[in-house]
């Protein structure tokens, strides 16, 4: 169990939290909530021993080991392979297959695995740490944004990975879906105070209004009754037959005290401008290619038609071309075949991670939100300053100063001056909060015009998408169906149909024939050798190790009490140590089988129910 004491922590005048406390119990899984600078990082990094706090204490079992992404990239060994395999467990050398599967679920091929770390991008070099930690087993492991740099299929399987974590896991994600399928409890900052829940976002949330309503309205009562009280002292302070009751409410008052006010919070609220459009289609995408320097087609023979008010959601792995399709529907790229045909009343606004380098350094956050739009004044551009959460002086703050987070919330504000009945979003969701996406959920949800979004938050796809546009097996495709449609008729290509069901409820299973039975049924029976095989060994090779120490300790205890027999002060001393060692090692060893034993049989649980499922498909 880890215990957080009276922990405080601030930058100068800020304070972030003060005097909380919590405890994260063994095999919780909990996530971290609060708004964007509130202190989450930071309360990972104290965690993780890489920042102090101003005062407090966080204690660990002895010999408890954290994991903790690295965002620094710095690599030593000459291919993504080794490099994973040095963060294995000592238990766990040389066992290359792990760390293949968990590589290849973050997105890796299968011939990048004897490629240099530094042949990768940035976003795959990140996903290279985030497996190193994963590998590492570590006791705690804590995620800051590891939905970051990951393409949706990885995004699932990381789902998957955590929700079967077996020991302690902390988790910061602007995605709320994806929290909340994971974790067991919720912990949240929140007026520098730090409250844990049972349960997900929601109860959390929920749980806080309340306590802030009860809180608010005994805060009024009380005021109501230090009115009454007060008014009775001024009333009657001069009548002396009345002195003793007087002096009853003058101690009434004082054990009255007084609850300050509660901070108004600051939230992200806000709507797009939408410009009128009164026409039956609004775009057509025809005979759509595009490739880069002469190489295979990105994007070849797309078509797309368009009508007044539709949400279409762009998904597919990175490297795909959804970006691409984005920019040619933008017309910031040209397509070398093929055109794009707008309405002619269409005005469409775009939002793409790319545009944060056209801001203008010297201009303020103010002057840029005027600069959108011809018919934006000062007070308009104040206002959306503060609706993107630049009050005050804040929307002073020039451009270079401002984080990436804050950048993109400018470019959103662009975005809100411009009267627009066409949106084009390439993942708007990347650097926002978990509360700044709800509002942009809901901002887009009740904009009137066409919305294209290139997304990988499952949340908005569920809630948004009325049709979709598809990379995957190499090819691109318009589905016809919502997101949860998709899921259930196609679903995505690297998984298989227990992850599909587990995602999108009952998947309609085909008859097996004898042959086809036997073949699958091998090749799981295979599979379930090669991933169980070294587990086994590793139990048999701890349980080896425990009995020798339990007999070494046995041998020990007769030395000890031969020691004792015969008075020799210092051989009893040293047995003594030795004793102590032994034990501690036996401890070290049980814990490890526990651990080895837990993994088997929750990797033994998921072959037994594939094989229960090929042969429920064979008896269909």
């Amino acid at each position: 169990m880890i215990s957080v004491e009276n922990l405080s922590k601030g930058y100068g005048p800020r304070v972030l939290f003060e005097a909380v406390g919590f405890k994260i119990n063994p095999q919780e899984r909990v996530g971290l909530v609060g708004r964007n600078g509130h202190g989450k990082t930071t309360l990972f990094r104290i965690i993780a021993g890489e920042e102090r706090p101003d005062d407090g204490t966080i204690s660990f079992p002895k010999n408890y080991r954290i994991g903790y992404v690295q965002q620094q990239i710095a690599f030593t060994e000459k291919t993504i392979l080794a490099e994973g395999m040095r963060a294995l467990p000592a238990s766990e050398k040389g066992q290359a297959w792990k760390v293949e599967k968990i590589l290849s679920g973050l997105g890796f091929a299968q011939n990048d695995m004897e490629r240099p770390p530094s042949d990768f991008s940035g976003g795959y070099q990140v996903r290279l740490n985030l497996a190193k930690a994963l590998l590492a087993e570590p006791d705690l492991l804590l995620l800051d944004e590891p939905t970051n740099y990951l393409d949706i299929a990885a995004i699932r399987w990381v789902e998957r990975f955590l929700s079967n974590w077996p020991r302690e896991l902390l988790l910061i994600t602007h995605d709320r879906g994806f929290m909340d399928r994971i974790v067991t409890h919720t912990l949240g900052i929140h007026r520098r105070r730090i409250r844990k829940v049972a349960g997900d976002t929601g109860k959390y949330y929920a749980q806080i209004a309340q306590e802030e309503e009860v809180y608010e309205k005994t805060r009024l009562n009380d005021e109501r009754k230090r009115k009454q009280v007060e008014q009775f002292i001024s009333r009657f302070r001069a009548k002396a037959r009345l002195a003793n009751l007087v002096q009853s409410r003058i101690k009434t008052l004082e054990k009255l005290g007084r609850k300050d006010k509660l901070e108004e919070v600051e939230n992200l609220e806000f709507s797009f401008r939408s410009r009128p459009f009164a026409g039956k289609h609004a775009f057509s995408a025809r005979d759509l290619s595009f490739s880069y320097d002469g190489e295979r087609p990105v994007i070849e023979d797309f078509n797309l038609s368009v009508g007044p008010g539709e949400r279409i959601c762009v998904v597919g792995k990175n490297g795909r071309g959804k970006t691409t399709l984005l920019r040619l529907l933008a017309g910031t790229l040209t397509p070398q075949r093929g055109e794009v045909a707008f309405n002619p009343q269409v005005r469409a606004g775009v939002f793409e991670q790319t545009h944060i380098a056209s801001l203008v350094d010297s201009r303020t956050v103010e002057e840029e939100i005027m600069a959108a739009h011809s018919d934006v004044d000062r007070q308009t551009a104040r206002n959306i300053c503060g609706a993107m959460m630049f009050s005050g002086d804040d929307a002073l703050k020039r451009i270079p100063v401002l984080s990436g987070g804050e950048k993109s919330r400018v470019m959103l504000g662009r975005l809100l001056a411009t009267p627009v009945n066409l949106l084009l979003l390439d993942e708007p969701t990347n650097h926002l909060d978990m509360e700044s996406c709800d509002a942009l959920l809901a901002a887009v949800d009740s904009f009137e015009g066409v919305v294209v979004m290139v997304t990988h938050n499952e949340m908005f796809l569920h809630a948004l998408a009325q049709r979709l546009v598809v990379f995957q097996r190499g090819g691109i495709q318009v589905f016809e169906g919502g997101y949860r449609q998709f899921l259930e008729r196609e679903g995505w290509e690297d998984e298989g149909p227990l992850q599909k069901a587990a995602s999108a409820g009952p998947v309609e299973e085909e008859r097996l024939g004898k042959k086809e039975f036997r073949k699958m049924r091998s090749a799981v029976i295979t599979e379930r050798g090669r991933v169980l095989r070294p587990l086994e060994e590793g139990i048999a090779e701890t349980e080896n190790r425990i009995e020798q120490r339990e007999q070494a300790l046995t041998a020990l205890t007769r030395e000890m009490q031969a020691a004792s027999q015969r008075g020799e002060g210092e051989r009893i001393a040293r047995l003594s140590r030795e004793m102590h060692r032994c034990q501690e090692e036996i401890e070290r060893l049980f814990s490890e089988l526990e651990r080895l034993t837990g993994d088997h049989d929750i990797r033994q649980a998921e072959f037994e129910e594939r094989l229960q499922m090929l042969e429920r498909r064979q008896n269909l």
